[in-house]
């Protein structure tokens, strides 16, 4: 009786250390974060690293997320949503821009003065997401978030203050719609992602770039030009980005793990996101100034001027979404009345 009470025992106690291994290797989940940008830059330091802490803790820390910023896991940006989907990255930021044709439904808010708040615009963003995109376009991915960046505008080697003083002037697009806007404006535009930029401009590859106020301090673009073109009211243009995740890796957690990044997904996260990133113009802005460096701001009234040459990218936009039989109009009224609704209260992301 001792002797098999013993073999009992230890037999149990066996089969519970076995449970328990198999419980921790279940629960503890290693995910690794993709992008760009230097991991000092706004984006990583404000927004990704935030809301990576804010997983890891939602997990018990049970959830791990590696930061692999300046794409240290290879490949370029434009391959970052591929990267994703093909699960050589379990989750990545990036551009929807950087992959054109793919995601036709967010260049609504890449429009000319469409967007005049980045935190309404991000808003808006996700409610369309969820509506027209998630299962669509996106469905082979797992989306955290979608937001928009401040205000785009143009930095220059020399002063731009009317579409003519872009005649000629070699610019960088971030975008098809971008590329389309700098065309229409006279300038010659040159599609790149942004962190070639940097060098691209001390080389004189480039005469400019658009970018908005926040990320000319990763790339230091005070110091390769000194004229900035900013513009009153809605913005030139914006960009669109996406947080997303590999959708087998996501639909592979744990329940309670699933609850974790579901915590620090959505609408909540999408507008902190791009409020953040907005928020950042400032203090970059700053620093162009302490320089001494020229800038430049179109008020809404001579924003009148380049408006003429832009606003029929509208038309153009809505004739090649009706081609893929998306309703663009419908979508840019959409996109408005949405944006027109968002107050400061939805702001909920805890930090």
């Amino acid at each position: 009786m001792t002797t098999r009470r013993t073999l009992m025992g230890l037999m149990g106690g066996a089969a519970l250390a076995a449970v328990s291994a198999g419980t921790v290797l279940a629960q503890d989940v290693t995910l690794t974060l993709h992008q760009f940008l230097p991991a000092q830059a706004n984006v990583p330091v404000q927004v990704l690293d935030v809301w990576a802490d804010n997983v890891e803790e939602a997990s018990g820390g049970r959830i791990e997320i590696e930061r692999y910023p300046s794409m240290q896991l290879g490949g370029t940006p434009p391959e970052l949503m591929d990267q994703a989907i093909d699960g050589i990255a379990d989750i990545v930021w990036t551009v929807v821009g950087y992959t054109p044709g793919r995601f036709p439904s967010t260049e609504v808010f890449e429009l000319p003065f469409m967007v005049e708040d980045a935190r309404a615009a991000s808003y808006a963003y996700w409610k369309m997401f969820e509506e027209h995109m998630k299962d669509g376009e996106f469905a082979d991915l797992h989306i955290v978030g979608t937001w928009v960046h401040g205000p785009g505008m143009f930095h220059t080697n020399k002063p731009v203050a009317v579409p003519a003083d872009l005649e000629g002037m070699k610019i960088r697009g971030g975008s098809r719609l971008v590329n389309d806007l700098l065309t229409r404006v006279g300038a010659e535009p040159i599609g790149m992602p942004v962190p070639a930029v940097s060098e691209a401009l001390s080389k004189g590859v480039l005469d400019g770039t658009t970018i908005p106020w926040e990320v000319t301090t990763a790339l230091k673009v005070p110091e390769l030009v000194e004229n900035h073109t900013e513009f009153d009211g809605p913005a030139l243009y914006n960009l669109t980005f996406v947080l997303a995740m590999n959708k087998d890796v996501y639909e592979s957690l744990d329940d309670d793990l699933k609850a974790a990044v579901d915590a620090n997904s959505g609408l909540a996260f999408s507008i902190f996101a791009g409020g953040t990133q907005a928020d950042a113009d400032g203090p970059a802005r700053q620093i162009a100034v302490d320089r001494g460096n020229n800038i430049i701001t179109v008020s809404e009234e001579q924003a009148a001027e380049w408006d003429a040459l832009v606003n029929p990218i509208y038309e153009t936009w809505v004739a090649d979404m009706d081609s893929k039989g998306i309703d663009g109009q419908a979508l840019i009224d959409q996109a408005r009345a949405l944006m027109a609704e968002y107050t400061p209260e939805m702001d909920t992301y805890t930090k």
